[in-house]
């Protein structure tokens, strides 16, 4: 949800930045700052809380110059405090640098640093960056240093770096986005064009790999070798609802692209990489409580009974406690075993949904403690549970829920290493390193966007679709088959895969596409199986695989590549081309993606 915002120029920088980053305020942040280049100094002014408490901050500080950046920050590592927020400045005093994203090697490359003499004073991976960059400045200037630091960072990032000496902007991107606008003698650098809507039309998107150089005359952009390079200049001609939607076509399609920065900011502040802990801010069950808990129940309805289906896989493998998953309309009506040694946890979007809450509340009458996974602040879910995940995907607009089901995932899989630690488990580092990596994983899946949209155009007048998984990933089957059902109206079945021989197998023929999730090492021959045996049928296999597409030829007649990680995360990349294709098929049919026919965001009713 960070926020960024630079310029150099001949305004004046802080009342523009101030502005830029209200522009920014939807995303939500929870501290801000701001860093001016003058005279051969870097003065910042950072605080705590909301852009007013910053404005405060300015007013008692004479805080001027033509050449800055500014940064709403929501935190990663370390606690959002003055010290974590941006401009982050390096031990020398050189530079300053404000960074969206997460650096999953700060930690090798914290110490190595630290062997040399380089002092931190901040929690974040920022720093890292900071100093790094410092300290490639006497090998020459600060792009050349800036291109050196990115071929050792690993992980996602888009960050801006100013220098004490140079009147200049350096800025970075692989995976947030990051834009520059064009101008006459000045020339401006934002997060999203909102900021700058009010200043120019004229941008260039930057590209993963781009490193790009901001004066007031002009600007360069090259690779990380050094080669010059050559970006489209867009004109933004956009109306309210277009700056509103981000410049996509529809909310839905924005908030698939969202998904890197909201799963960024759902892990906000609540694992410590360095001490390998995990922690939430709106959980009030003591420790012992949770150590002593014997059954869990998963609640919820929908797509959010989808996350829970991946959850129990979750949480029973990390904290090894038995769970049960209840669709919320059926637990309310019957008579289940719940006691003081039950954790039940509703899943839900709104945290308003009628069946979900009801459930939740029998099994708070009979001695369940609660805890609530909702994106709503203040819902009713939240009021009455003893402990919140909040799992701050921001606003979502579209019916068909995209980022708030992957934050649901990352937010049970962040619980089920909270109730390991809880219970005396330890939580080693790749655990946590994997669930760094996930947001970049995420945005390399979305890279296959062009060729499912290909997919969606050959088979979007087909009448039916199955779709196979196995183990944690059939209930991304269960949640591609619902996606596709909602927005192109299309009928469509999620099947455990190894059960395909019970029953689906008759309705193979060579109007069927199949979607198959082929991944990992667990049962991915298995459903490599089960595809041979669809082509023996003439079926239409599409696979999703984290393979070498070679290694399914002939076996399926689509191919959707998609990045590896731990199996227990798989499921959060797995679901990305399930939803691209959804909303490439309903697109394509003509259909309101946005609002689907007969659907409601949030069902508040039985």
């Amino acid at each position: 949800m960070c926020g960024i915002v630079g310029y150099v120029g001949h305004r004046e920088v802080v009342p523009l930045l101030v502005d830029g980053l209200q522009k920014l305020e939807y995303r939500g942040y929870d501290s801000a700052g701001v860093v001016v280049v003058r005279d051969g100094e870097l003065e910042t002014v950072r605080a705590e809380g909301k852009l007013e408490r910053l404005k405060e901050s300015l007013t008692g500080h004479s805080l001027a110059g033509s050449h800055g950046l500014g940064h709403t920050r929501w935190a990663t590592h370390g606690p959002p405090l003055e010290r974590n927020a941006h401009p982050i400045v390096d031990s020398k005093n050189r530079i300053a640098l404000i960074h969206n994203g997460i650096i999953e090697n700060f930690l090798a490359i914290k110490h190595r640093l630290q062997e040399a003499g380089w002092s931190f004073t901040s929690d974040t991976d920022t720093e890292v960056i900071a100093n790094l960059i410092s300290s490639l400045l006497d090998e020459g200037d600060l792009r050349s240093a800036v291109r050196q630091t990115c071929r050792q960072l690993e992980g996602m990032y888009a960050f801006a770096a100013v220098s004490q000496s140079t009147r200049e902007i350096v800025v970075a991107r692989r995976g947030p986005p990051l834009l520059l606008g064009l101008g006459e003698g000045e020339h401006f650098l934002a997060s999203d064009p909102a900021a700058l809507l009010a200043y120019t039309r004229q941008v260039i998107f930057l590209e993963n790999g781009d490193v790009a150089r901001l004066t007031a005359d002009g600007y360069e952009i090259t690779n990380l070798d050094g080669s010059a390079l050559e970006r489209t200049v867009q004109r933004l001609n956009w109306d309210p609802v277009q700056i509103e939607k981000g410049g996509y076509k529809h909310f839905m399609l924005k908030e698939i692209h969202e998904q890197p920065q909201a799963l960024q900011d759902t892990l906000a502040a609540r694992v410590d990489f360095e001490l390998a802990r995990v922690g939430f801010e709106h959980f009030s069950i003591p420790v012992e409580e949770l150590a002593a808990v014997r059954r869990i129940h998963l609640l919820a309805c929908g797509t959010s009974w989808h996350a829970a289906l991946v959850g129990k896989f979750m949480l029973e493998e990390l904290a090894r406690i038995p769970v049960e998953v209840d669709y919320g309309s059926e637990y309310r009506y019957r008579d289940p075993i719940v006691d003081e040694s039950v954790l039940a946890i509703g899943v839900s979007q709104s945290g308003e949904t009628a069946d979900t809450l009801a459930a939740m509340e029998i099994a708070r009458e009979r001695g369940a403690r609660l805890v609530a996974i909702c994106n709503v602040v203040g819902s009713q879910a939240t009021r009455f549970s003893d402990g919140t995940i909040y799992t701050h995907a921001g606003p979502e607009i579209g019916v068909a829920s995209t980022k708030a089901f992957t934050t649901q995932l990352e937010a049970l899989y962040l619980l089920g290493l909270f109730l390991r630690q809880a219970r005396g488990g330890d939580l080693e580092h790749d655990l946590l390193e994997a669930l760094a990596h996930v947001p970049q994983a995420v945005a390399e899946a979305l890279e296959q966007e062009k060729h499912i949209a290909q997919i969606g155009r050959r088979y979007h007048r087909v009448s039916d679709f199955l779709y196979l998984g196995r183990g944690i990933n059939y209930p991304i089957a269960l949640e591609g088959a619902l996606k596709l059902k909602e927005i192109s109206y299309i009928h469509a079945e999620g099947y455990p895969a190894g059960e395909m021989k019970h029953g689906p197998i008759a309705l193979i023929d060579d109007d069927l596409p199949v979607v198959a999730i082929a991944t990992g090492d667990r049962v991915a021959e298995k459903v490599r199986s089960n595809m041979q045996q669809v082509k023996a049928r003439d079926g239409k296999v599409i696979a999703v695989t984290d393979r070498d597409p070679a290694d399914l030829e002939g076996v399926a007649d689509e191919v959707i590549p998609v990045p590896r990680v731990p199996h227990l995360l798989q499921p959060i990349v797995n679901v990305i081309p399930m939803q691209l294709l959804a909303y490439y098929v309903g697109v394509r049919r003509g259909c309101d993606v946005d609002q689907p026919r007969n659907l409601a965001k949030s069902v508040t009713v039985e």
